[in-house]
């Protein structure tokens, strides 16, 4: 296993991202258990899992060692339309669980560039690069549940 040693910066930077991997993970897990629709509900339940992945992975990173990644694959999923154009007080539900993930997911994202940015060891560099483009397929996926179902406009 290769090991590096981290600067003050780059510790903090990693620490940040530690707290907003907790964050996603604990978030996708709880609104898995607000969501109304079951292809919803599977999805911030795979996701979930995901966002733990990434923050083991930062944990490994933080301690000095380059995590290796076994993605967890669920592959692309397709959605079939649960809500239609109408509104009702479950897809308003939904679509806010949705909105505020897929805000997070961006947010996320953004941080994992600034980190990439900052990191002078190449491999650690792919390593979160990696993390970063799970993140941005998750949101992806989000999208689309929301697009299935008439939620973003």
């Amino acid at each position: 296993m290769i090991t590096v040693q981290l600067t003050q910066k780059e510790s903090d930077l990693l620490k940040d991202l530690k707290s907003q991997e907790k964050l996603c993970a604990d978030k996708y897990t709880k609104h898995a258990s607000c969501a109304h629709d079951t292809q919803l509900k599977k999805l911030f339940s795979q996701i979930a899992q995901v966002e733990q992945q990434h923050l083991d992975s930062i944990t490994q990173i933080e301690s000095g060692a380059i995590p290796r990644f076994n993605s967890i694959s669920f592959g692309q999923p397709s959605f079939t339309a649960t809500y239609g154009a109408g509104e009702n007080t479950e897809k308003q539900d939904d679509c806010y669980l949705c909105s505020d993930v897929l805000a997070g997911e961006k947010h996320v994202s953004q941080m994992y560039d600034t980190c990439i940015f900052e990191l002078k060891e190449e491999t650690l560099r792919k390593a979160l690069n990696h993390i970063q483009k799970e993140e941005q397929s998750n949101g992806k996926m989000i999208y689309d549940y929301m697009q299935t179902n008439s939620m973003y406009s």
